[in-house]
C-alpha cells in the first residue's frame, strides 16, 4: 500500500515559524491601521459636529419665528383677521418649511354659535370640527373649546379651519407646559387635519393672554388665558431646509437621522438622508476606540441631542459605508508583504521536517490496519451480548415502572371480562380485585348500565373501537366514594380475529376534589364565604325562572350597613372583617335553607326569598334580619351597634330582569338610607324619578365648583339686646346655567355622599373669610362669620392645618370667625372629637351647635366641648307660641346655655312674638325671616353700609323690623 500523507499536516516547528510571523505581521498592520483609524474617526466627528449645529440653530430660529408672532397679540389689542394675514405672509415665504400660523381662540359653549357664525362670514358651512379616529367629525357640545379662529394661509389648510383642539392631549400638555414656563412648547409629531401623512408635522406654541391682566405666577397665567398661537411646522421640510441651506447636503458620505423625541422610534422619525436606511446601524462612536478592521459592513456613529423649544430632539450620525482598501492601503500593502514572507520561511522549514517523518508514518499506518480488524471481532461478539441484557432491562423497567406509577394495568378477554390486573390496584384505588377478576367493568361499577354514560361506553366497547380518559364513579372497599380513569385499547389476532382489550387505569379522586374547591372558590366570597355575583347571578336567574313558572313572587332585597366606613376607619380593616364575617352569619342563621344570602360588595349583601304556596312572604322576614344585624359585635374589646338599610324590589311586580331587580333594590336602598338610615322601603317608579334626579345633579355638581356656580348668601344675626347686627351666617347657593337656582335640599346630600362636599366645603369656608376680611377692611365693623362644617370636613385628617391655611391667607382674625357643627358629628367618638374641638378652639375661632336639641347626645358631655354658642333649632322656635312643650323647651335650653357661660342664637325667628318670647327669656341673638332672608354679599353690603338695626321694644309690646 502506498504511503499518504495526512492532509493538512504540518510540523512545530513550522507552525511555530507561522505563528511568529503571522503575529509581527498582524502587529504591525495594527499599529499602522489604527493611525489611518483615527484620522478617519477626526474627519468624520468634524463634519457630523458642523450638521448638528445647523440643525441646532436651524430649530432655534424656527421656534423664534413664533415668538415674533406671539408679539403681534402683545402688542396690538384686538389683532384683526387682516393684521394677523400681513403680518404671518411675509414669514411664510421665508420660511417655507411652516405649513401655516393659527391663532387658537379660547371660548365656552355659551359662545359656540357665535363663533361658527362668524367662522361662516369667511367660509360658508364653516362648524366646529374635531379630529376623530383620523376623521374630521362635528364637536360635541363641550364646557370649553379651542378654536382654530385665525389661519394662514387658507389655501391648503381649509380643513383645519374651525378645528377644535381640546380634545387633542398632545397639543393641550403643550399648551400646559407653555402656561407653566410662560415661554414656548412644542409637541410631538402630529396627524394633521390638513395633511395625509401621519406623523408628519409638530407646532410651536405660545399663550396668547387678556390685555392688563396679571402674568406673575402661573395661576394668574392660566386665568387670564385667552388663546395661543401656534405655527403648524412640517419636519421633514425644516431639516431639508437647514440642511440644504447651510450647503451640507453635498456629502453624501455623512448620512443623518433625526428624531422627534429623545428615544430612537420608528414613529419619531422626521429626517434621514438620501441612502440612509430605515434607522442607523448599531455602534460606537468612533472615539471610543480603535476598530483595526472597521470596513464595508461597519460605519462610524454618532448621537447628539438638541432642543425644540421644551423638548429634546435625537440626532443620530453616521459615515457612508466605504470599501476597506480605500483607507487602509498602506497598511495594506504592510501585511500583504509580511504575510508572502511568513509563508515562505514556514515551507522551507517544514519540508525538512516531513522527510524524517515519512519512514515512521509507513510503520504505525500497518500497525493499527492489524489492531482495527481485531477490534471489529471483540465488537461484534460485545453487541449481541449488550443487546440481549437491554432488552431483559428494559422488561424489568415496563414491570417496575407499572408498578412505582399512579397507573395499573389490565386486560380483558373477548367477552370483555377482567382477565389480568398488575400494579398495585388494590394500594392505589381501594378496590379488591375480587370484585374485577372474571366480571366486567359494568358488573362490578353499579348503575353503570343504567345510565347514559355507561350505556354510550358500553356501545363504543362493542363498537371494537378505542377509548381515552373514560371517568366514573365507585365506593371503594371502605364505602368511600373514588372516581377514576380509565385508557384502553382493542387486541386483535393474526387472522384479525378480536381477543379483547387491554390499557391502564388511575384514581383522580384528588384531582376532582381540587376540581371542585376550585369551583366553589370562583362562586364564593372569600371573607364571609357567601355566593359572591357570579353565582348571585345564577342563583336569582334560577328564581326568576320559578317565580315565572309558578306564578309566586320573589323579594330581592340589598342590605347596606349604615356604619360600616367608621369601623374601618377607627377600629382597621381587621375589626371590618369581623364585622362582615359576623352580620353574614347573622344573615344565613335567619333565613330559610331555601333562600339565598350573598355578598355583592364591600359593605353591600343580596338575599333572594321565594315565597311557596304554604310560605307566603311578609315584611315580618325584612324586621327580623334587621334585628338580626342591629344585634351588638363586641370589636377590640368595644361593643359595636351597626344598622342596616334596606331596599326591596318584588319580582314580577317591579319587573325587569336580573339586573333590573338589583338595581331596583340599590335605589329602594338609598331611598331608606335618605330616610334616616336603619330603615327599609320597597321600591316604587317614583324613586327611580328620584334616583335619576340624583344622577342628574351629581353629574352637574361634579363641575359647579370648575365652572365657579357656587355663590354666597349671608343671612344677618341680630343681637337682641342692641338690635345691632353682630355676624351672619354663610350659606351656599347653587346657580345652574340651565337649572337656574337650585336649593341646597337638593344637592347637598349628593354632596355628602359622594363626598364632593370636601372640596365644595373648603370653598365656603374660604369665600366667607375672604368676603368678611373685606367688609371688615371696609370699615363696616367687626363682624363673626358662622361657616357650617360638613361630618366628612371633619372627619378629614387636614381640617386643622386646612382652617388654619385659610384664616392665613385671607387675614381674618380667627375671633371673626365662627365654626357651625351639628351634635351628630362627634357622637361616633367622644374622646377622639373632644381633642379636635380643642385644637380648633386653639386656633383662636369661635364653635357653635347647630341645631341643638335634634340630636342624641348626652348633656354630660356638653360641658367637655370647648364651645361657644348654643344654636336653638328652628323646629322649636316656630312653635314656641302654640306648643308649650316647645315652650318650655326653649327656655330650659337658654337657661342651660347661660349656666355652661354659653350664648344662645335662636333660628327661624319669624314672627313678632317669637322675637318677644325669646328676648323675654334672655336669648342673646336672632336671625330669621323676621329681620331677613339669606341675601347676596352685595344686598348684605348694603345693610351694613345703611346701618339696619332691629327697634328694640318692651318684652311684651310688637317688635318690628326697620
Amino acid at each position: 500500500m502506498p504511503l499518504r500523507r495526512p492532509p493538512l499536516s504540518i510540523s512545530a516547528a513550522a507552525v511555530l515559524t507561522l505563528a511568529g510571523g503571522m503575529a509581527a505581521s498582524a502587529a504591525l498592520f495594527a499599529a499602522v491601521a489604527g493611525l489611518e483609524y483615527d484620522k478617519m474617526a477626526l474627519h468624520f466627528e468634524r463634519r457630523a459636529n458642523a450638521r448638528v449645529a445647523a440643525i441646532d440653530a436651524g430649530l432655534d430660529e424656527a421656534v423664534e419665528v413664533l415668538t415674533v408672532t406671539n408679539n403681534l397679540f402683545a402688542a396690538v389689542n384686538p389683532v384683526t383677521r387682516a393684521q394677523f394675514h400681513d403680518f404671518t405672509t411675509p414669514l411664510l415665504l421665508r420660511y417655507p418649511f411652516i405649513k401655516a400660523f393659527n391663532f387658537h381662540r379660547r371660548l365656552p359653549h355659551s359662545e359656540r354659535a357665535a363663533a361658527e357664525a362668524a367662522l361662516q362670514a369667511l367660509v360658508p358651512g364653516t362648524v366646529l370640527t374635531e379630529m376623530r379616529g383620523g376623521k374630521l367629525v362635528t364637536a360635541p357640545p363641550r364646557p370649553f373649546y379651542s378654536v382654530v379662529d385665525y389661519l394662514t394661509p387658507m389655501r391648503g389648510n381649509e380643513a383645519a379651519f374651525g378645528l377644535n383642539v381640546s380634545p387633542n392631549r398632545t397639543v393641550m400638555d403643550a399648551l400646559d407646559v407653555a402656561v407653566a414656563t410662560g415661554g414656548v412648547a412644542a409637541t410631538g409629531l402630529l396627524t394633521l387635519a390638513q395633511v395625509d401623512r401621519p406623523n408628519s408635522a409638530f407646532e410651536a406654541i405660545m399663550p396668547v393672554y387678556r390685555a392688563g391682566a396679571p402674568l406673575a405666577t402661573a395661576p394668574e397665567r392660566r386665568a387670564a388665558l385667552a388663546g395661543d398661537t401656534a405655527a403648524i411646522i412640517m419636519a421633514n421640510d425644516l431639516v431639508n431646509h437647514i440642511l440644504a441651506r447651510g450647503g451640507l447636503m453635498a456629502e453624501p458620505d455623512v448620512l443623518v437621522w433625526v428624531y422627534a423625541g429623545e428615544r430612537a422610534e420608528p414613529g419619531s422619525l422626521v429626517y434621514r438622508s438620501e441612502g440612509a436606511g430605515a434607522a442607523p446601524p448599531p455602534g460606537a462612536s468612533p472615539r471610543a476606540g480603535f476598530k483595526p478592521f472597521a470596513g464595508a459592513g461597519d460605519q462610524e456613529h454618532l448621537v447628539r441631542r438638541v432642543r425644540v423649544a421644551d423638548k429634546f430632539w435625537r440626532i443620530e450620525l453616521g459615515a457612508a459605508a466605504r470599501p476597506f482598501a480605500v483607507d487602509h492601503f498602506g497598511s495594506l500593502a504592510i501585511l500583504v508583504g509580511a504575510i508572502l514572507f511568513t509563508l515562505l520561511m514556514t515551507a522551507f522549514v517544514e519540508t525538512l521536517v516531513q522527510r524524517s517523518r515519512r519512514v515512521q508514518r509507513l510503520v504505525n499506518e500497518r500497525t493499527a490496519d492489524l489492531e482495527l480488524s481485531n477490534q471489529r471481532l471483540i465488537d461484534d461478539v460485545l453487541a449481541r451480548k449488550k443487546a440481549e441484557k437491554a432488552l431483559q432491562q428494559s422488561e424489568l423497567r415496563f414491570r417496575q415502572l407499572v408498578t412505582m406509577s399512579s397507573d395499573w394495568y389490565w386486560e380483558q378477554d373477548a367477552e370483555l371480562r377482567f382477565i389480568n390486573i398488575t400494579g398495585g390496584l388494590v394500594e392505589k384505588s381501594g378496590v379488591p380485585l375480587t370484585r374485577l377478576l372474571g366480571k366486567t367493568r359494568w358488573e362490578s361499577v353499579p348503575g353503570m348500565e343504567e345510565s347514559d354514560w355507561g350505556r354510550a361506553h358500553m356501545a363504543l366497547l362493542r363498537a371494537r373501537q378505542p377509548f381515552t380518559r373514560f371517568e366514573y364513579e365507585s365506593a371503594d372497599k371502605d364505602g368511600a366514594m373514588r372516581w377514576y380513569c380509565i385508557n384502553g385499547e382493542p387486541l386483535f389476532d393474526e387472522q384479525g380475529q378480536f381477543t379483547g382489550y387491554r390499557g391502564t387505569g388511575s384514581d383522580i379522586t384528588a384531582a376532582k376534589q381540587a376540581e371542585q374547591r376550585v369551583h366553589h372558590v370562583a362562586q364564593h366570597d372569600a371573607l364571609t364565604g357567601l355566593p359572591n355575583r357570579s353565582l348571585l347571578h345564577d342563583r336569582l336567574g334560577q328564581a326568576v325562572a320559578y317565580a315565572s313558572r309558578t306564578g309566586h313572587p320573589i323579594w330581592v332585597m340589598l342590605i347596606d350597613l349604615d356604619r360600616f366606613k367608621f369601623v374601618n376607619d377607627s377600629m382597621g380593616h381587621k375589626a371590618g372583617d369581623v364585622l362582615l364575617m359576623t352580620v353574614a352569619a347573622r344573615l344565613r342563621g335567619a333565613l330559610r335553607e331555601t333562600d339565598t344570602v350573598a355578598r355583592l360588595s364591600g359593605d353591600e349583601f343580596v338575599v333572594i326569598l321565594t315565597e311557596h304556596h304554604d310560605e307566603r312572604l311578609a315584611v315580618d322576614i325584612v324586621r327580623r334580619l334587621m334585628d338580626a344585624v342591629a344585634q351588638p359585635v363586641l370589636l377590640g374589646g368595644k361593643e359595636f351597634f351597626v344598622t342596616a338599610s334596606i331596599g326591596v324590589a318584588v319580582f314580577p311586580t317591579d319587573g325587569g330582569g336580573i339586573d333590573n331587580l338589583i338595581e331596583h333594590a340599590d335605589i329602594a336602598m338609598y331611598r331608606a338610607k335618605k330616610l334616616g338610615r336603619n330603615n327599609f322601603q320597597f321600591y316604587t317608579p317614583a324613586m327611580n324619578e328620584e334616583a335619576l334626579e340624583r344622577v342628574r345633579i351629581e353629574s352637574a355638581l361634579r363641575n359647579a365648583l370648575e365652572r365657579d356656580e357656587f355663590v354666597l348668601h349671608y343671612q344677618p344675626q341680630v343681637e337682641l339686646a342692641s338690635g345691632q347686627i353682630v355676624g351672619m351666617e354663610a350659606l351656599i347657593r347653587w346657580q345652574h346655567p340651565e337649572l337656574g337656582m337650585v336649593p341646597p335640599v337638593r344637592f347637598i346630600g349628593v354632596a355628602e355622599d359622594t363626598g364632593l362636599i370636601v372640596p365644595i366645603g373648603a370653598w365656603v369656608l374660604r369665600t366667607a373669610c375672604a368676603q368678611n376680611k373685606a367688609w371688615l377692611d371696609a370699615g363696616l365693623g367687626r363682624l363673626r362669620v358662622a361657616v357650617n362644617l360638613s361630618a366628612r370636613q371633619f372627619a378629614a385628617p387636614n381640617l386643622i392645618a386646612q382652617i388654619e391655611a385659610v384664616l392665613a391667607d385671607t387675614g381674618l382674625p380667627p375671633a371673626c370667625l365662627d365654626i357651625e357643627l351639628t351634635e351628630s358629628l362627634f357622637m361616633d367618638d367622644i374622646t377622639v372629637a373632644v381633642e379636635l374641638l380643642h385644637s380648633m378652639k386653639a386656633l383662636g375661632v369661635s364653635m357653635s351647635i347647630d341645631d341643638f336639641g335634634t340630636g342624641y347626645s348626652s348633656l354630660s358631655y356638653l360641658s367637655r366641648f370647648p364651645i361657644d354658642v348654643l344654636k336653638i333649632d328652628r323646629s322649636f322656635v316656630s312653635a314656641i307660641n302654640r306648643d308649650a312643650n316647645d315652650a318650655a323647651l326653649v327656655s330650659s335650653i337658654i337657661a342651660l346655655a347661660h349656666n355652661l357661660k354659653l350664648s344662645v342664637i335662636a333660628e327661624g325667628v319669624e314672627t313678632a312674638e317669637q322675637l318677644a318670647y325669646l328676648r323675654g327669656h334672655g336669648c342673646d341673638e336672632m336671625q330669621g325671616y323676621f329681620f331677613s332672608k339669606p341675601v347676596p354679599a352685595a344686598e348684605f353690603e348694603q345693610m351694613l353700609r345703611q346701618r339696619r338695626r332691629l327697634d328694640i321694644a318692651e318684652p311684651e309690646d310688637a317688635i318690628t323690623a326697620s
